[in-house]
């Protein structure tokens, strides 16, 4: 008699499901194959079907690891980073029709008779041999300038929040693309099989603009590759502890049980996502052992918790999550993501920067310091910024004490410090008013482009073919920004 599979008529959508999509899921269960599932199999290194790198390089990367510190809601760079005395000199005039150029602006200030120019009540210095000029609301950042590289001439083209983080993360303003961090776990694949490439951690209890988990999810790429978020408290990772009466060795059993009814229904159907949900439910058994070891910060040292500050012994703060960063760093993760919410200043500026910074500064500075002394960021890239950057002039009324100010996507500033990247430099430059970009403007794709490089990935390479398009981070252009790399 013959079984159901010897009498299957297969149709041209059979044949395309068994070689295309079984061939992309060959290639990523080869790389990830924590349980031998295709141990007889040599590794296929280039994805045929989608371009992807699946694990290997296209060229010599400088960076092992991204730990990107991402400012949700937009710093004001004019009171932080980009120094601009003449806005102080003309506090409270009208912003020039020259200098504003009838540029789009948002449905909360584009009603206003006029548009008073706010110069920043901080004061800036100059730091270390590079000479950076740095807010004094930044202390412990202005410390180590020589580490870092600011870009000060970034754009982006989104004038809201959602769609321009979507943007940074995505490249793209629409939901629904892959993260930075799932393009990186996709083409690069892991170098700890115990823990994900790609962990998200969220400061608790920080309001403002809301985050979506879609910025750090997997989008048309397989299920394996989204962000896996790492929180607070007694469960760091959801539905990850087995429930009550399950033991260890009952679950590796059904696992075991299960991947063997998975297997024979991938040979069957030859649908990816089979592969890519074993591969989750073996992820999130060894995680079981590596994610309570990694979150217990028991046996990091007294100097180390003052390096990044008192916060640092609170769970889910900002610099509890730097910690946690280099601890993941050091396991070999290899994007880590930190949120911080709270930067979107329309009003109250001056008293609501200073708490941000408060929170960020010396967390931020630790994290890189601590990277240096211990050999890390010689191959690990930290990046700090938000979505786009503030307004020259107040939104609403501009008081001697107060004021606040409004999205602005034509110019901001972003900086970087380690791996690949040159220490105590500063890429181009804005207007006197802080407005436009003057010198070398740096575009979202350009910033990815670069990251991409320097994780030794052709941006232009790295594909994935979904709904009959090609698709790559940086969509249809972008340029390495060279001028950057050590």
């Amino acid at each position: 008699m013959c079984t159901h599979n010897e009498n299957k008529n297969y149709t041209r959508r059979d044949f395309l499901t068994k070689t295309s999509l079984g061939m992309g899921a060959l290639s990523l269960a080869s790389i990830i194959d924590p349980t031998g599932l295709f141990a007889k199999e040599k590794p296929l290194l280039i994805n045929p079907i989608n371009g992807g790198v699946l694990g290997k390089p296209h060229f010599p990367p400088k960076v092992k690891r991204v730990i990107y510190l991402f400012q949700s809601g937009a710093p004001s760079q004019l009171d932080l980073f980009d120094h601009k005395p003449l806005l102080n000199k003309l506090n409270g005039q009208n912003l020039p029709e020259s200098v504003q150029q009838g540029q789009r602006l948002t449905g909360m200030s584009s009603g206003q008779a006029t548009l008073p120019i706010a110069g920043s009540p901080f004061s800036f210095k100059q730091h270390g041999e590079s000479g950076a000029l740095v807010s004094e609301l930044m202390p412990y950042t202005s410390k180590i300038a020589d580490e870092l590289c600011f870009i000060k001439s970034m754009y982006t083209e989104a004038i809201n929040h959602d769609p321009a983080v979507t943007f940074f993360q995505t490249g793209s303003q629409l939901p629904g693309r892959p993260s930075i961090g799932s393009w990186v776990s996709y083409g690069l694949g892991t170098d700890n099989k115990n823990l994900p490439e790609f962990v998200v951690l969220v400061t608790k209890d920080k309001y403002g603009q809301p985050l979506y988990s879609r910025t750090w999810g997997n989008g048309f790429l397989p299920s394996q590759h989204q962000g896996v978020q790492f929180r607070s408290g007694k469960d760091p990772v959801l539905y990850l502890t087995n429930p009550p009466g399950i033991d260890g060795k009952s679950r590796r059993a059904q696992l075991d049980h299960l991947q063997k009814l998975e297997k024979l229904n991938h040979q069957d159907v030859g649908d990816p996502e089979i592969l890519a949900r074993m591969a989750q439910y073996e992820m999130a058994f060894r995680m079981q052992t590596s994610v309570p070891e990694i979150m217990d910060t028991s046996d990091e040292s007294e100097a180390t918790y003052e390096l990044y500050g008192e916060d640092s012994r609170k769970p889910g703060t900002f610099a509890a999550n730097c910690l946690l960063a280099r601890r993941l760093a050091e396991r070999d993760v290899k994007f880590i993501q930190l949120y911080h919410q709270g930067w979107d200043q329309h009003g109250n500026l001056p008293n609501a920067i200073k708490v941000q910074c408060k929170e960020t500064d010396q967390a931020t500075a630790a994290l890189i310091t601590d990277l240096k002394q211990r050999g890390l960021l010689e191959d690990t890239l930290v990046i700090w910024g938000g979505e786009f950057g503030r307004t020259n002039y107040s939104q609403g009324q501009l008081t001697d004490t107060n004021f606040g100010r409004d999205h602005h996507p034509k110019c901001f500033t972003i900086f970087m410090a380690g791996a690949g990247i040159k220490k105590g430099f500063s890429l181009g430059a804005t207007d006197d008013f802080g407005y436009n970009v003057v010198q070398r403007p740096v575009h979202v794709h350009d910033f990815q482009a670069t990251l991409m490089h320097l994780l030794g990935v052709d941006h232009e390479r790295l594909t994935f073919k979904s709904q009959g398009r090609r698709y790559r981070l940086t969509d249809v252009h972008g340029d390495v920004v060279k001028e950057i790399l050590a």
